[in-house]
């Protein structure tokens, strides 16, 4: 017994030191090659397993958005893009008689794309709808006078004989005829602090109507250029809530008794550029955020497990749902009705002197 207690004790010895010189060294690694921008090439070559598969995703995403440019699809994010970016045009104050002149005549080719695909009942009504709209609001402020907007509103209104929904209200409107809420900014912040990370769940069925119904409140997060690059995986069946809750670290010691789980999945497909690579991590978690706030309106409890960039979860998780490789997981989140004799971590914030500056240019020491 003693003999046995001595190896133990050397085991973990040789752990502690094997911990600090693996700290040491990435340390001095991070030293060296944090010091300059220059040098973290070199990094960036010996770590390539770390990086990889978001350098590879994001080629990926840049490939598909231009095939995609061919293909019949439900939502067609160039035309949501370029009809958004009208949207701000007309906007503006003061709004100025012709803009949008150097991608009007693209933005007339999506649309007649859509059109076209639409015949075939593939786009959604209600995007196409707010194409036709906002062209039409836009058409009826410019100038016509130049060549461009001539020949755009031509080809637009040729379009009229395959799809024409007459009036619509999904245009640019004025802030006084906006939705106005009755919530008060107590009442968020009472929603707020309800807000918790629960880990502990009754066994009792999520009704997917209430999930909807949550879903119809995140989509409503502000996402750039309209495109809502993200979908929301959802699991319900027992086995394969086990199956997906499993996969992340984060879940140890809880993810057997989770009823439903949520894979926010970006996808980076919906860009034709790599600068806009970090947008499906904005965008997914606003939506997240708007869409755990309703569930606790609803009686359902959630909380975020983290998804960290970790090759061998990656494929893992991959291979579990089927993923393409620009489809990046953002987070799971765990979905329920809370065991109310379940403890919740009290989770002490930051103070706001320490998350808010003001007109502070120079850092803090």
């Amino acid at each position: 017994m003693i003999s046995q207690l001595k190896n133990l004790a050397k085991r973990l010895l040789a752990i502690v030191w094997i911990r600090k010189l693996y700290e040491a060294t990435m340390r001095g690694a991070a030293e060296f090659f944090g010091a300059h921008r220059v040098l973290s090439i070199p990094y960036s070559i010996l770590t390539f397993p770390t990086f990889n598969r978001e350098q590879f995703a994001v080629l990926r995403g840049r490939r598909d958005y231009y095939r995609n440019l061919g293909r019949q699809r439900r939502t067609y994010t160039e035309l949501r893009r370029n009809i958004h970016r009208l949207e701000k045009g007309i906007s503006m104050q003061p709004r100025r008689s012709v803009f949008a002149l150097d991608y009007l005549i693209e933005t007339i080719e999506f649309y007649e794309a859509a059109v076209r695909h639409h015949t075939d009942g593939c786009i959604e009504h209600e995007e196409l709808d707010w194409g036709f709209a906002v062209l039409t609001e836009y058409f009826s402020l410019v100038d016509e006078g130049n060549p461009v907007v001539t020949e755009a509103k031509r080809r637009f209104v040729a379009t009229r004989a395959r799809f024409d929904p007459g009036s619509s209200r999904a245009r640019p409107y004025r802030r006084a005829e906006g939705t106005t809420s009755a919530a008060t900014y107590q009442d968020l912040l009472d929603l707020a602090l309800q807000r918790r990370s629960v880990r502990w769940f009754k066994p009792d069925a999520v009704p997917r109507d209430l999930v909807d119904k949550a879903l119809l409140v995140g989509r409503q997060s502000p996402t750039a250029c309209n495109r809502l690059p993200y979908e929301f995986r959802i699991f319900d069946d027992p086995a394969m809530v086990k199956t997906v809750a499993a996969v992340p670290f984060g879940s140890a010691g809880y993810s057997h008794q989770i009823p439903t789980i949520a894979v926010v999945v970006g996808r980076l497909s919906h860009y034709f550029s790599p600068r806009d690579r970090h947008v499906i991590y904005v965008d997914a978690s606003l939506a997240a955020m708007g869409f755990m706030y309703a569930l606790e309106t609803l009686g359902l409890s959630s909380s975020v497990i983290n998804w960290p960039d970790f090759e061998p979860l990656e494929a893992k998780m991959q291979r579990t749902l089927g993923l393409d490789y620009d489809e990046r997981v953002i987070m799971l989140i765990a979905i329920g009705y809370a065991d109310p004799e379940g403890l919740i971590p009290f989770s002490q914030k930051k103070p706001l002197d320490v998350l808010r500056r003001y007109n502070e240019l120079a850092p803090r020491d």
